[in-house]
């Protein structure tokens, strides 16, 4: 009978609706990285490893699993490479030290040197491949005024918002506490990383201690 017919079959567009809600995790799935940040990536890794010496496009190629000639048409010269690699420290170290995620000033002293110790570890520990390479980029900067303005104009990044979160936490002279909390961090992480404390890496109490101490001087606690 026409009343006990079954209602007709959903098309099947129908059915393939409630596969939908699947798009909104695609967010969560990593961005492939481009060929240049692949490159620069690569190029950062090997100047940890080997040095600058073993930075040339052949290994860039390699270190990265691209074909022969890759790096060079991202970067022709090696002086494109070499900005290329300061550009993507930036951006990595950035993400490493997370400044912009500090907590408000007015959650209290002791929350901000929370964060900055915890982001001065990562820098020791996880993530001690970037800074050597850091250093092989600040070394060479030294020797190439064209790296230089590079190296520079990347740093000068951090220091500007490293300067803010100082003024906040009521600095009455930003610029001299900036180069000394910068001083204090980087001569942290190169005894560490590549002086003569590097076998004895200070743990995030230890790290939290040395800063709270110094931005106790600066800010009177």
């Amino acid at each position: 009978m026409p009343a006990s017919t079954p209602p007709p079959a959903p098309r099947p567009e129908a059915t393939e609706s409630p596969a939908a809600p699947a798009a909104p995790t695609s967010p969560a799935v990593p961005v492939a990285p481009s060929r240049a940040d692949l490159v620069a990536d690569a190029a950062l890794a090997l100047l940890a490893e080997r040095g600058m010496r073993g930075l040339t496009h052949r290994a860039v190629d390699e270190a990265a699993g691209l074909a022969q000639g890759s790096t060079s048409n991202v970067a022709r010269t090696r002086q494109a490479l070499l900005e290329l690699a300061v550009r993507r420290l930036a951006d990595r170290e950035e993400r490493v030290l997370a400044l912009d995620e500090m907590p408000d000033p007015r959650a209290g002293f002791d929350a901000l040197v929370d964060a900055l110790a915890l982001a001065t570890h990562r820098a020791l520990t996880r993530n001690r491949a970037l800074t050597l390479a850091r250093y092989e980029l600040a070394l060479e900067a030294t020797r190439r005024p064209e790296l230089r303005a590079h190296f520079d104009a990347a740093g000068a990044r951090f220091r500007e918002r490293l300067g803010a979160l100082v003024r906040e936490m009521g600095s009455r002279d930003p610029d001299r506490h900036v180069l000394s909390l910068v001083a204090w961090a980087d001569g942290l992480m190169f005894s560490c990383v590549a002086g003569s404390f590097h076998a004895e890496v200070p743990g995030p109490r230890e790290v939290r201690a040395g800063l709270r101490e110094l931005l106790d001087g600066m800010l009177g606690g």
